[in-house]
């Protein structure tokens, strides 16, 4: 899959973000092994550890719906830096895609691909609890 067809899935649902304290509005989409699309967008809390992040969002969606397996994940913010997933998003892409890629993007066009295994170096999952 393209990553504009990624991009511009998560650039479109960050418009149902639900961020009325910060203003801050991140779309997410990611490809599950499968090929499909499956997004989320963020979404606030007036309690706010209880904010949930658009990546996490969309790989919830991905598990409701019987997907265990993403392959490639979007990130878009309307930032003039690239905005990466935060750590817990990390733990949890990994823990469902492993060292695949990440795109993250803005509104003005910038792009940058990165691999999960730079994000999150010596990752923790499932090897550790055998």
């Amino acid at each position: 899959m393209e990553e504009k067809e990624l991009i511009d899935a998560a650039t479109a649902v960050r418009k149902n973000a639900y961020a009325p304290f910060s203003e801050f509005k991140v779309g997410s989409a990611l490809e599950t092994d499968d090929g499909e699309i499956i997004v989320g967008s963020n979404v606030e809390s007036a309690s706010y550890g209880l904010t949930v992040c658009a990546e996490r969002v969309a790989v919830w969606n991905a598990i409701s719906q019987g997907k265990r397996k993403i392959v490639k994940i979007a990130v878009v913010a309307d930032t003039k830096a690239l905005t990466p997933p935060c750590g817990v998003c990390r733990q949890i892409i990994w823990e469902f895609g492993g060292d695949i890629p990440v795109v993250l993007a803005n509104l003005h066009g910038d792009i940058e691909t990165v691999q999960m295994r730079d994000l999150l170096p010596r990752a923790f999952d499932t090897k550790f609890l055998k």
